[in-house]
């Protein structure tokens, strides 16, 4: 463990908002809309839209969709961490459970941003 922040510099700082797929608004429209309000970045994942934006372009950005009736799953700024580790040891996989598990339950721990992309259960 280290001290708060002491890993910063592997993480962007970002707004991220995402919208569910289901929504009326088809997949072009969505991204115009996105990038000509200022967002840096629209991809499509399996089931939803990821919208990344600069922290101080992300109010801006979240009032222009919210104006066109966009329904957002979440809408926040983040940490995003710049590379990725993907656990597949299921012991790995439980600890990582269990570290995460610990530090929300710890009332001092405000937020905790990582790299480990786990498969679900």
């Amino acid at each position: 463990m280290g001290t708060t922040g002491c890993v910063a510099f592997l993480f962007d700082k970002k707004g991220l908002i995402v919208v569910e797929k289901s929504t009326a608004i088809e997949e072009d429209g969505l991204m115009l809309l996105a990038l000509d309000a200022g967002a840096e970045d629209f991809s499509a994942q399996e089931d939803c839209y990821e919208i990344l934006t600069l922290p101080e372009m992300f109010g801006e950005i979240h009032a222009s969709l919210e104006q066109a009736g966009i329904p957002m799953i979440s809408a926040e700024v983040t940490m995003l961490p710049q590379t990725e580790t993907v656990l597949n040891d299921p012991d790995d996989i439980k600890k990582m459970g269990k570290l995460l598990n610990l530090l929300d339950d710890d009332e001092d721990v405000q937020n905790v941003y990582h790299n480990a992309i786990m498969p679900p259960h």
